[in-house]
């Protein structure tokens, strides 16, 4: 196994863009893009490499051909897009060359799990991908192509036996789950905040898999508010005996970065040191129970200066080997470069000025009244018994 890591890198992914004023603004992907050169992470730890887009055989493995079809339509001619098929709506608006563009970032994700699988690289990040919403014959939220399905797709092609799947965005992974509802060999596992308050009001702890692949989906429903110590206490009261218990020959995540606390689309109040602490331990864990094969997508992230390429560059660096400190000054041209492409002040260290810090919940104790640990108590006791495990 090589101990190289790629970044999957292409300036055309920047053109999925529906348009001004939709919070998936391209430039989140530029600015982390350009983070991560100014911390010249391209020049040795991380190799960069351009996949080709997914042709239309691999993009079948997970999307119903009618469904490719309409997208190439839409994308041809923006006027013509069905709203049966979730294109042109206000979520995804329909834009030329929108097939290229989702196609391309398809191709980056499924290039990653290529490159962990045959052992090119140890670990791949597209932090372009982690579009979890797009469903088999549909767009949904943003998202176009589901590229986390497709690379879980092309690592059962190639052979995988198991793959679990880790998702912690602020949003339910609801395509990836449904991709994979009956499939016992994948794991599905999404840390989100409740259905209840949020989009796409799915990913209850009750859903846990279609018939048998029982306990093969795994939903940690979040109280809105849940803030480092909680979000980091749920994510290890989950995910490490459910990844030890299942043996994945390969593990894929995705980091998005919504729920930040100044994320303008949803309500949990995770910080950035949160989250990269969460990228280590995804490293970690691909070391402990998948032999190292780690791809690591994207995904939400709305506050496009402040948190998302912060959070990714952290991101791309843990998986090329060489974490950047948090503490340290954000290079000053990158900063400059910020301000010339949107007129807005950068962050001036890659910190938010946290150290967090969580109870373990087999040892800290469960609280009835603590509504975050009801939410880990009730998927422990949906999903953990399907797997031997003590809820």
């Amino acid at each position: 196994m090589s101990g190289r890591a790629q970044l999957m890198w292409d300036e055309a992914v920047t053109g999925y863009n529906f348009g001004p004023g939709h919070p998936m603004d391209p430039v989140r992907l530029a600015l982390t893009m350009r983070l991560v050169e100014a911390y010249e992470l391209h020049r040795g730890p991380l190799e960069v490499v351009a996949a080709k887009p997914a042709g239309d055989s691999t993009l079948r493995l997970v999307h119903r051909e009618d469904y490719i079809e309409a997208v190439r339509r839409a994308s041809a001619d923006p006027e013509s897009a069905d709203l049966e098929y979730g294109l042109g709506t206000e979520d995804d608006p329909a834009f030329p060359g929108m097939h290229e563009a989702s196609a391309l970032i398809a191709g980056q994700s499924v290039g990653a799990a290529e490159a962990v699988w045959r052992g090119e690289a140890e670990h791949a990040v597209n932090f372009a991908g982690g579009l979890h919403h797009a469903m088999p014959g549909g767009a949904s939220g943003f998202c176009v192509y589901n590229d986390a399905a497709l690379a879980i797709a092309r690592l059962l092609e190639l052979g995988a036996e198991r793959v679990a799947y880790v998702d912690v965005d602020v949003h339910h992974g609801d395509g990836v789950q449904a991709a994979f509802w009956e499939d016992p060999r994948v794991l599905t596992i999404s840390l989100h905040e409740h259905p209840r308050t949020l989009f796409p009001q799915t990913g209850w702890p009750e859903e846990t898999g279609g018939e048998g692949a029982e306990g093969s989906a795994v939903n940690v429903a979040l109280p809105a508010g849940t803030a480092d110590a909680g979000w980091l206490r749920a994510f290890h009261a989950v995910v490490p005996e459910l990844l030890a218990a299942f043996r994945p020959q390969a593990l894929v995540t995705q980091h998005g970065a919504d729920t930040h606390f100044e994320d303008p689309l949803a309500h949990l109040a995770v910080s950035l040191d949160a989250q990269r602490a969460v990228a280590e331990s995804c490293h970690a864990l691909a070391h402990e129970y998948a032999d190292g094969r780690w791809v690591a997508l994207g995904g939400g992230g709305y506050a496009v200066v402040e948190v998302v390429p912060r959070s990714w560059t952290h991101l791309a660096a843990i998986a090329g080997h060489r974490p950047i400190d948090p503490t340290s000054p954000v290079p000053e041209e990158w900063r400059h470069e910020v301000f010339r492409r949107t007129r807005q002040l950068a962050p001036y260290r890659m910190t938010d000025g946290r150290t967090p810090q969580w109870r373990d919940f087999a040892e800290g104790g469960y609280d009835p009244a603590d509504r975050l640990d009801q939410a880990v108590l009730a998927t422990r006791r949906a999903v953990f018994p399907s797997h031997g495990l003590l809820p």
